[in-house]
């Protein structure tokens, strides 16, 4: 039986605003918590590790992402002014920004001239907003539906690699590890097939805390690192000193703005479509410039730049639950991480197989959104098959063989190696090409299902 929901004004409200009680809240937030928390946690374990950080700075550099992340949740889901899109996204480092601040941390000027160039990358992405926003007209259901099929297909081998272990786990696809994760895909499928109401909107939070359960007595995690973290950690401004502003690094960082503007675009269309309140252009404006600030603060809070994060779009899919509340319940659950280091250390003993078995069924629910959207599209008498066809070819190719690119110019390598700008920008390109200026005969368009053809 659905349970109900009510609005801050005590009226029926669209189920993005509906507010639900504390413990519902707090029970589908912690969930989307711990959806995203290894993604979240990469990238300063990635750029930390590839500068030789001491273990001590690392760890900085995560309760930092951490109480950045929760804090620009916060921003997009609430909103502040005209930041925020107000919709149910996550927010947390872009992995577009790695490669770059690898090579300016190690061979640039370190901490400072990267925080230097997120700060100044920030501050334009903000005020570029609204220009970008016009872009909103070429975002048709044909690209939507591409861009969120993208997405979900371009997750999916990250919950693989969670299941079998972690890249580089000297037990990667041991079979005990597939076994965990495919048992934790089988307590999340029974829970929303047999359990009633609200436990089967929380069927992945079921499956992880049944998941983790098991595999403590089985030796894959161990708490002991709980009681080692401090309680009490506060990231202060330019901890690792003042931002320097170097051209070369600040150029390399305006392009991974460029890539992480698409890459939002097509996430707060597609989580649009996910909750049926379309996106309008004022929208768009209002989550990119949310972005952009929140990457101004992740220099100034010794971090890195933002965007929203997809394995939350799959969960607001798998679950139907769309309040945006949740998620700013998940925020602040983030910036408590950020400042309670010892609580962090709870939710990074999860082990990785047990993510992996949500992840499968969270990134497989964001594409098949993604074919959902694209039923309503016509593929009669027009070109939108090539269209989908050739951006969904294009956005796996990095997906399938990681490092095509590595060749290629720091800048195309930036664009091309995530395969969700890759296939955003292809599936944008191509439904410009055919379907923008062309004039076609009526008689050949048919409609789909009762709804009009669209490009």
């Amino acid at each position: 039986m659905p349970f109900r929901t009510r609005s801050t004004a005590g009226s029926p409200a669209h189920p993005v605003d509906e507010v639900l009680p504390a413990g519902r809240l707090l029970a589908f937030g912690l969930q989307h918590v711990l959806a995203m928390y290894a993604g979240a946690v990469a990238v300063p374990l990635i750029v930390g590790g590839a500068m030789k950080l001491p273990a001590a700075d690392i760890a900085y550099l995560i309760n930092a992402d951490l109480l950045v992340c929760g804090i620009a949740t916060l921003i997009q889901c609430v909103g502040v002014w005209r930041f925020g899109v107000r919709l149910p996204l996550m927010q947390g480092c872009t992995f577009a920004a790695v490669s770059p601040m690898v090579l300016i941390g190690t061979q640039g000027g370190g901490l400072p001239a990267i925080y230097g160039a997120v700060i100044v990358a920030g501050l334009a992405m903000t005020l570029a907003a609204p220009w970008f926003s016009r872009l909103l007209r070429f975002f048709p259901p044909v690209v939507t539906g591409t861009v969120i099929l993208v997405i979900g297909l371009s997750l999916l081998p990250v919950a693989v690699n969670w299941a079998a272990g972690g890249v580089g786990s000297p037990e990667f696809a041991a079979p005990r590890n597939l076994g965990l994760a495919l048992g934790v895909l089988l307590v999340i499928l029974a829970a929303q097939r047999f359990l009633p109401g609200l436990w089967s909107r929380i069927a992945v939070l079921l499956g992880i805390v049944a998941g983790t359960l098991v595999a403590i007595p089985l030796g894959y995690t161990d708490f002991s690192g709980v009681t080692q973290a401090p309680l009490l950690g506060i990231s202060t401004p330019f901890h690792f000193g003042l931002p320097t502003f170097e051209l070369s690094a600040i150029t390399a960082m305006l392009i991974v703005m460029a890539v992480t503007m698409i890459e939002t675009s097509g996430s707060i269309v597609a989580i649009g479509e996910l909750v049926d309140k379309p996106v309008d252009r004022r929208t768009l404006a209002d989550g990119l410039r949310a972005d952009g600030a929140s990457t101004v603060l992740g220099g100034v809070l010794n971090t890195f730049p933002y965007t929203a994060f997809g394995q939350n779009i799959g969960l607001v899919a798998l679950t139907g639950v769309r309040s945006r509340w949740v998620v700013a319940t998940a925020g602040g659950i983030l910036v408590l991480l950020g400042l309670v280091p010892a609580l962090g250390a709870v939710v990074a003993a999860i082990p990785l197989p047990v993510l992996g078995g949500a992840g499968v069924a969270m990134f497989g629910t964001v594409a098949a959104g993604g074919v959902r959207t694209l039923s309503r599209v016509s593929f009669s008498g027009n070109n939108n098959l090539t269209v989908v066809a050739v951006s969904l070819g294009i956005g796996l190719i990095p997906v399938g063989v990681p490092g095509i690119y590595e060749a290629f110019p720091v800048w195309f390598k930036t664009v091309m190696q995530s395969g969700i700008s890759a296939g955003c920008l292809a599936a944008v390109l191509l439904n410009l090409l055919f379907n923008h200026g062309v004039r076609r005969e009526p008689a050949r368009e048919e409609a789909v299902d009762g709804v009009p053809p669209t490009g």
